[in-house]
C-alpha cells in the first residue's frame, strides 16, 4: 500500500500538467482541484490526531517534534533533507500551534488560576518561533543562516516544550475534569485536520478572529503543499 506521500505525489503528478496546460477549464478545474484537495485532506486526517485528552494529544505533538528535531541533528550540514525535515517540523508546530490558540489557551484563561499571564507567554512563545519559521523559509540547506535558523527554532521549541509539560499542563489537569480535558482534545484534533501548514506571523492568534481565518489559509496552504511537494520525501 503506497505511504501519504506517494498518494499525495501520485494525485499532484497527474494533476500538474492538466492545470499548467489549461486542459482543465472552468467547472472541470474546479472539480480537478476539489478531487485533490479532497484526497489530500483525507491522508493529512489519518496522520494528524493521536487520541486520548487534549494533554496527551498535545504531548504527543512534541515528541514527533523532537524526533524531526533529532533526524535533522544527525545529518551534516548542507544535507538537503535536512530543509525536507525542517519543513516538516514547521508544517506540524504551526498545526499544532493553531490549535492551541484555537482552543487550549482560551480554557487557560478561562479555568486555570492565573491563566491570563500563562497564556500570553506561550502566546509570546508562539510568535517568536513562527517569525523563526517564515525566516528560515528563505534559505536552503546548504546555506549557513538555514543552520542557524534551525538551531534557533529548536532551542525556542525544546524551551517552550519544557514550559508547557512541567507548568501549564500540570495546573491545567488540577482545574479541568477529565470529561472537559477529553472534550478539548477532540476540539483541538479536528482543528488541526484544517489548519494551516505554513507560518503566517501577521495573523490573528485569538478567538474568534483566528477560528474564522485558519481553515481557509490552511486549504490554500495544503494546496501549495501538494503542487510543490514541500515536506515530501525526495
Amino acid at each position: 500500500m503506497p505511504g501519504p506521500s506517494e498518494s499525495v505525489g501520485r494525485e499532484v503528478r497527474n494533476a500538474t500538467p492538466r492545470l499548467r496546460a489549461g486542459k482543465w477549464r472552468g467547472s472541470r478545474a474546479v472539480r480537478g482541484l476539489g478531487h485533490i484537495t479532497g484526497h489530500i485532506n483525507h491522508i493529512k486526517e489519518r496522520h494528524m490526531g493521536h487520541g486520548g485528552d487534549v494533554i496527551t494529544e498535545l504531548t504527543t505533538d512534541h515528541q514527533e517534534v523532537e524526533e524531526l528535531f533529532t533526524n535533522i541533528e544527525e545529518l551534516p550540514a548542507g544535507d538537503r533533507q535536512r530543509k525536507v525535515y525542517a519543513d516538516q517540523v514547521t508544517m506540524e508546530l504551526v498545526r499544532h500551534s493553531v490549535a492551541e490558540e484555537a482552543y487550549l489557551y482560551p480554557a487557560v484563561r478561562e479555568l486555570v488560576p492565573g491563566g491570563d499571564a500563562l497564556a500570553d507567554k506561550e502566546l509570546e512563545d508562539h510568535a517568536e518561533a513562527e517569525q523563526t519559521m517564515k525566516d528560515m523559509e528563505n534559505y536552503e540547506a546548504d546555506d549557513p543562516q538555514f543552520d542557524m535558523l534551525v538551531g534557533k527554532l529548536m532551542t525556542e521549541i525544546r524551551t517552550h516544550i519544557r514550559d508547557e509539560e512541567n507548568n501549564l499542563f500540570p495546573r491545567l489537569r488540577e482545574a479541568c475534569s477529565p470529561e472537559m480535558l477529553n472534550e478539548l482534545g477532540d476540539k483541538v484534533r479536528q482543528a488541526k485536520k484544517t489548519a494551516p501548514t505554513r507560518p503566517h506571523p501577521s495573523a490573528p492568534d485569538k478567538p474568534p478572529a483566528n477560528k474564522i481565518l485558519a481553515p481557509g489559509a490552511g486549504l490554500v496552504d495544503r494546496m501549495r503543499d501538494a503542487l510543490s511537494g514541500r515536506g515530501k520525501e525526495s
